[in-house]
């Protein structure tokens, strides 16, 4: 990593702990047995992309999602089990975010959809006494705003672009292989985050 200028981050195993596995429990509990199947497939590779894209909003989730499996869970169970994943926000992160965004101009960039975005917004709002997650950042680019998301190379170029900053620059951190591909084909410096490892640690 050399001639950084900017970095960009991920959010979701980065400053935001989650386990996937609380989920597919969640809807295995609401008698959904084979969602894990089903989310790794990503519903015929449309609904929660869709969702993710902000092609969709909640409402037409939850009811394509019952239609996909059979089942006439509420809305509120749905959504219940579908935040079960998120977990926290670990301070000393922020705190070292803190501290790299004094050297850099730093930025987000998370694929989520609007349910997760205002489940965690919501925690962080309330556990940082009324701190806003966004204020870290330069700019925050969630997938469900930008209507694009990762790997495909195009939604970090649009980024580039709307920063009008160079690829050839600018970091992106990300603790998922293919993400890390897509930055790279779209001409960023990246650091795969691999299980393991400390953020903190992490020489900028």
């Amino acid at each position: 990593m050399s001639g950084i200028k900017n970095i960009l981050f991920d959010l979701g195993g980065v400053f935001l702990d989650i386990n996937y596995q609380l989920t597919e429990k969640a809807f295995i509990d609401l008698g959904i047995t084979d969602f894990d199947q089903r989310f790794n497939q990503q519903f015929s590779n449309t609904l929660f992309e869709d969702l993710e894209t902000g092609k969709i909003d909640p409402e037409t989730f939850y009811h394509r999602f019952r239609t996909e499996t059979g089942t006439s869970l509420t809305n509120k169970a749905i959504e219940t089990a579908w935040n079960a994943l998120l977990l926290d926000f670990p301070a000393e992160r922020l705190e070292w975010l803190q501290q790299v965004g004094e050297k850099y101009p730093v930025y987000l960039y998370s694929n989520t959809n609007l349910i997760h975005y205002q489940c965690f917004m919501k925690n962080f709002e309330e556990t940082f006494a009324g701190k806003n997650f966004n204020d870290y950042f330069r700019t925050a680019y969630y997938s469900h705003e930008l209507g694009l998301r990762k790997p495909y190379p195009a939604s970090y170029t649009k980024i580039m672009e709307l920063e009008k900053l160079n690829p050839a620059e600018t970091l992106f951190i990300d603790d998922t292989l293919k993400n890390i591909t897509g930055a790279k084909e779209a001409g960023l410096q990246t650091f795969w985050l691999q299980p393991g490892m400390v953020l903190q640690e992490l020489e900028l």
